[in-house]
């Protein structure tokens, strides 16, 4: 590859350390969400941000909070998610997500909904491990917290454990919890382990807890979400400002073949929707992802259990461009054309900064190219952000590593227009849509 000499903007660029840089394009490029670096890349959403940031608030001050975001595959939803992700454990909340699947759900007669739940922890993020796997970090700063200047370091214990204790399934959590502690005091580190293993749901039987743990009790795949809200507690107790449940891919539950098993799981969904808007959840936030059609298809979708339905559906005075950002469903707008050009810049950039060399893609090109995106018939209605920016980094890649290469005649290419993402069969012909040239017309020079 030959070598190429940063330009003048090689400053702003190294803003973007290349390890979140290189996550930033091969997760775009293979059309999945980065889990870090997403400030770099976020545009638009400032309604849909705000009303869950607000949220966040709520939650911090005791509160509980439960949103579903709609959008179509490839709209943004996952972007979006990720995006409050990554503010709230800025604001120190602690936040689990997982990504429904046929083994994954919120019930099921086969252990789904555990492994919902083992999936959640095991994704238990923070400020300081935004990877995930934090619970062994959490339990650690808690009983460091609670010893720290106690002459007797058991006193603290009780009055940490009293709000716990009194909610369901809590006296069988603060037992563990006081094995925790205990075995920290004592350095025990195996048994440590144990009470760990008890909070990631791992002990597959009651007798398999008690024979090491002592505890004659271990969570299931029926009371799995009254755990997530014993946890939502324990966090604030350990100097967090409260858990973020993050659920995604609610199509899965929209497949589910049979019925009542669907409603087992929709009825899961009420329970979560009805404890948090009557206050019996506390510090507690819950964010689920889906396709209209998961949502509100009223055969198969979350609108085909009546009671949520008649809870989630948009009220009357609701319109195009006068959505109500406080309500329980959140719908998601496409990106403007502005805010896809802005987008396509910030990808130039760090594409530009992240393989060091000048970038050769000017306004025009950035205009010419959603140009070509957008032209073809029914991109309106089929082309996501997802396709697009697919489409762009690979553009990038092989200007990169065909440096002679004439950016306008690859757009112009009739290879360049066939190989883009699907719009059907009828965007697969290259016909431009008449009036596409005027709406990115504000954009050029």
């Amino acid at each position: 590859m030959p070598e190429q000499k940063p330009d003048r903007n090689t400053a702003q660029r190294a803003r973007v350390p290349k390890r979140i840089a290189a996550v930033i394009i091969n997760s775009l490029k293979g059309g999945v969400v980065p889990r870090i670096g997403l400030p770099y890349i976020t545009v638009g959403r400032e309604r849909e941000i705000e009303a869950l940031l607000h949220d966040l608030a709520l939650v911090a001050d005791g509160g509980a909070s439960f949103r579903f975001l709609v959008g179509r595959y490839g709209a943004g939803k996952s972007f979006l998610l990720q995006t409050i992700r990554t503010h709230a454990m800025g604001r120190d909340f602690v936040v689990a997500d997982a990504d429904l699947s046929p083994e994954r759900r919120l019930q099921g007669n086969q252990g789904q909904g555990l492994a919902t739940y083992k999936e959640l922890i095991r994704n238990l993020s923070t400020k300081t491990r935004p990877e995930g796997g934090a619970l062994p970090l959490v339990l650690e700063r808690w009983a460091r917290n609670l010893s720290e200047g106690a002459t007797d370091p058991l006193v603290p214990l009780k009055a940490a454990l009293s709000p716990i204790r009194e909610l369901v399934h809590g006296f069988d959590f603060c037992r563990v919890l006081e094995a925790y502690y205990a075995a920290y005091l004592e350095g025990d580190e195996e048994r440590q382990a144990c009470c760990a293993k008890w909070l990631r749901g791992e002990y597959r039987t009651k007798t398999e807890a008690k024979t090491e743990l002592g505890i004659n009790a271990c969570i299931g795949g029926d009371d799995w979400y009254e755990y997530l809200k014993l946890f939502a507690e324990f966090l604030v107790g350990a100097g967090y400002q409260g858990l973020i449940v993050l659920v995604d891919e609610l199509v899965n539950l929209y497949k589910i073949p049979n019925s009542i098993t669907r409603q087992y799981n929709y009825e899961k969904i009420l329970t979560m929707y009805n404890d948090t808007l009557q206050g019996k959840a506390y510090h507690l936030g819950i964010i689920m992802g889906g396709t209209p059609q998961s949502i509100e298809d009223r055969r198969r979708g979350v609108y085909s259990y009546e009671a949520l339905r008649s809870r989630l559906t948009q009220g009357r005075f609701a319109s195009e461009g006068m959505t109500d950002m406080l309500a329980p469903v959140i719908h998601l707008n496409p990106l403007t054309y502005e805010e896809l050009l802005v987008l396509t810049e910030k990808l130039a950039d760090i594409h530009a900064g992240y393989f060091g060399y000048e970038r050769r893609l000017v306004t025009e090109d950035l205009v010419s190219f959603l140009q070509v995106e957008f032209g073809r018939v029914g991109a309106d209605s089929h082309l996501t952000p997802r396709e697009v920016i697919r489409d762009f980094i690979e553009l990038l890649d092989i200007l990169y590593q065909n440096p002679k290469a004439s950016v306008a005649e690859l757009l112009q290419s009739g290879s360049f227009v066939s190989s883009g993402s699907s719009v059907g069969e009828a965007g697969a012909s290259g016909q431009t849509s008449p009036d596409v040239d005027s709406r990115f017309a504000e954009f050029t020079i």
